[in-house]
C-alpha cells in the first residue's frame, strides 16, 4: 500500500505542545492547504462547501501502543477507543471550516494539525451524509465538552 501527498497544510503550530487537541478545540485557527499543482483540477466545485474533511498522514509521530492514556483522561484505554496521533497507520482526520478556495489554495480555520503536515484526501463535509440515529460516546462521555480547555503535551511522542 503506498499513499502520494496531494498537498500540504500550514499552521501555526511548529510543536506539538501547547496545540489543540480538536479541531473544535482550535476555533477561529487559521491555516492554508497547498495542493500540487497536479491535484489542483479536483478542487473544483469544493468552494461551495463551507468545512471539509482533512485526511492527513501524522508526520512526527513515532511508532504506537495498543493502550494509551489519551488527552481528557488519566486512565489507559484501548488506542482504538480514542484519537491519538500515535497509530498503526499514521492516519489523522479533521473538520476544518474553508473559507477561501484560490488557484491550489484553500484557506482553511480550526487548524489543530502541525505545520507542514501531509495531506492525504480532502473530503466534503455533508451533515445530512453524517447524520447516525443514536450515538454513544463510551468513556468519552461528560468529557468531550472539555476538548476547549486543553492542549496537546508530551505524551505522544
Amino acid at each position: 500500500m503506498e499513499f502520494e501527498p496531494i498537498g500540504l497544510i500550514r499552521t501555526p503550530f511548529n510543536s506539538r505542545e501547547d496545540m489543540p487537541i480538536q479541531s473544535r478545540a482550535a476555533s477561529g485557527i487559521k491555516g492554508t492547504v497547498e495542493i500540487l499543482d497536479k491535484y489542483k483540477e479536483g478542487l473544483a466545485d469544493l468552494s461551495g462547501f463551507s468545512h471539509i474533511y482533512l485526511i492527513y498522514f501524522f508526520h512526527r509521530s513515532e511508532g504506537y501502543k495498543l493502550k494509551v492514556k489519551p488527552f481528557l483522561e488519566d486512565e489507559l484505554r484501548g488506542l482504538f477507543a480514542t484519537r491519538a496521533p500515535n497509530r498503526p497507520n499514521m492516519i489523522g482526520l479533521s473538520i476544518v471550516k474553508l473559507t477561501e478556495t484560490k488557484d491550489n489554495t484553500l484557506r482553511i480555520e480550526n487548524c489543530d494539525m502541525l505545520d507542514g503536515t501531509p495531506l492525504l484526501d480532502i473530503k466534503p463535509y455533508v451533515p445530512d451524509f453524517e447524520k447516525p440515529e443514536s450515538v454513544r460516546i463510551g468513556w468519552l462521555e461528560g468529557k468531550s465538552g472539555r476538548a476547549e480547555e486543553h492542549r496537546s503535551d508530551g505524551r505522544f511522542k
